[in-house]
C-alpha cells in the first residue's frame, strides 16, 4: 500500500523535485550519469547539480 502511495505521488508530479534531487544525489555520488536521468526530469536534475555548485555534473 505505501509503494502504490509512493507511486501515485510521483506519478501525480508533486514528487517531480523530490526525485530530481535524488537523482542529483546519485550523479554526485558517481551511481548514476546525468544522461541517466529521464527527460521529464533533466531541467530539475540540472538546476539541483548547479545550486549545490557542481554544473559540471549536468553535462550529456
Amino acid at each position: 500500500m505505501i509503494l502504490l502511495k509512493a507511486l501515485l505521488y510521483f506519478i501525480s508530479g508533486k514528487g517531480v523535485y523530490d526525485m530530481a534531487i535524488v537523482y542529483a544525489l546519485l550523479i554526485i555520488k558517481g551511481k548514476k550519469v546525468f544522461a541517466d536521468v529521464p527527460a521529464k526530469l533533466k531541467d530539475q536534475v540540472k538546476e539541483v547539480l548547479i545550486d549545490m555548485e557542481v554544473p559540471e555534473l549536468a553535462a550529456d
